[in-house]
């Protein structure tokens, strides 16, 4: 009975809440958005992926992009692909990106981002910004892609 309550009044607090106040986070929508179930912070997901996703450098639709931590993104990021636009450029959906109206929080669909590895294998990235309306300067290392199908169980062969 408690919990009823106590759900019922957060429920009529979140509508006094102005929309504008709540931010969303990369995580939850990414979690959200492609149907990978991991948690925590976004520089863990790589790790916490091994042997439970199948990971790797190539982007695919519906696949996470995972962002290496670094000293100005210390939390990483990730964002999901909505389209592949050449063998260089994806399109993301993702959260809290770009400062919008100057507020972070926002969810970006369809956000450019572009493959500036020297070898062309996705582990250094430029963004769009939708502050500036254009790619920034920053360049990000990734750690790649975590795929939202369940790696195949391996078959061990009866001899």
């Amino acid at each position: 009975m408690f919990r009823k309550n106590f759900i019922a009044v957060l429920g009529a607090l979140a509508l006094l809440i102005p929309a504008q106040a709540i931010a969303l986070q990369c995580v939850p929508y990414a979690r959200q958005a492609s149907g990978v179930q991991i948690f925590g912070n976004a520089n863990t997901w790589w790790g916490q992926a091994a042997g439970k996703y199948d990971r790797g450098t190539e982007p695919k639709v519906g696949a996470v992009m995972t962002f290496k931590a670094t000293k100005g993104n210390p939390l990483g990021h990730v964002a999901m692909v909505s389209k592949i636009v050449s063998d260089r450029e994806v399109l993301v959906d993702h959260a809290n990106w770009s400062l919008i109206g100057g507020r972070r929080g926002h969810i970006e669909r369809g956000a450019r981002v572009l493959d500036v590895s020297a070898s062309g294998d996705w582990s250094a990235v430029k963004v769009w910004y939708a502050t500036i309306g254009d790619m920034g300067r920053t360049t990000y290392p990734l750690h790649g892609f975590i795929y939202n199908a369940k790696p195949a169980e391996k078959v061990i062969a009866l001899r």
